[in-house]
């Protein structure tokens, strides 16, 4: 197999997302619709010729490297999530984030293609992408090719709901103050993170353990209950005691 060739990809942009650490990123893109994010297009690709045409569909396929995980390297086998963590995969059977070769991809909703100056940006939602991540390729979605209706999910069937969101007076109060200053809805992404639930498949019958997990600049503590997912408290990353808030 000498004649195989090693190819080197340039990103042809950064991705700005709600999620600024994995714990409480969706399993898979979609599951979340107030999850949102930017695409920052990198030069020589922030020509607006590039993307001529592209406003008239409404999802794309981008593809992207897991950059937080490269340093791990790759694995053979994985055990994934929806088999409870105990059960081994072959990594080509998964969606595994430690791959031979860490390219992912995702469909996303388009919602925008916006340019001020030279700065070239599509506005997306729907997302699973971790803020940071590189993007390698966009290509448009296409329902009637892409989407295959008796398709089978194998071992990873669609996730189901089950448990309501509940808010601490608190929690509800800084919701509104904050998007009254920044425009997002945190109430919404918050409540649609939650009801995946996020947690170690090791940890789903635990009630005893207080999580955090961040959306934006936002740290949010809760805790579940036999019956809930419940916000205990939210605070600004910075810590400060009156939210001052650095929306992007």
């Amino acid at each position: 197999m000498d004649n195989v060739t090693e190819f080197t990809f340039k990103p042809i942009g950064i991705i700005h997302s709600c999620f600024t650490q994995k714990f409480g990123i969706p399993r898979q893109p979609g599951l979340v619709t107030a999850a949102t994010a930017e695409l920052e297009l990198l030069p020589p690709f922030n020509r607006r010729e590039c993307f001529n045409g592209l406003e008239v569909f409404s999802h794309l396929w981008v593809s992207f490297i897991f950059h937080e995980t490269l340093s791990e390297g790759w694995r053979p086998t994985i055990r994934p999530p929806r088999l409870g963590g105990k059960k081994r995969v072959g990594v080509f059977a998964s969606r595994s984030t430690h791959r031979p070769n860490p390219i992912g991809l995702s469909v996303v909703k388009l919602k925008s293609i916006s340019q001020e100056s030279d700065k070239l940006s599509l506005q997306l939602s729907e997302i699973d992408l971790l803020d940071g991540t590189p993007v390698i390729d966009i290509k448009p979605y296409l329902p009637y090719s892409d989407y295959i209706a008796d398709a089978s999910n194998g071992f990873a069937p669609p996730p189901v709901a089950n448990k309501p969101v509940t808010f601490s007076q608190q929690a509800q109060s800084f919701c509104h103050q904050y998007q009254q200053v920044t425009g997002r809805n945190l109430s919404l992404l918050t409540h649609q993170v939650l009801s995946q639930d996020p947690r170690p498949a090791y940890l789903q019958n635990s009630y005893e353990r207080e999580h955090s997990i961040q959306l934006w600049d936002v740290n949010i503590r809760w805790h579940a209950t036999p019956d809930d997912f419940h916000i205990n408290y939210m605070e600004p990353v910075n810590n400060e005691s009156d939210p001052s808030f650095t929306a992007r």
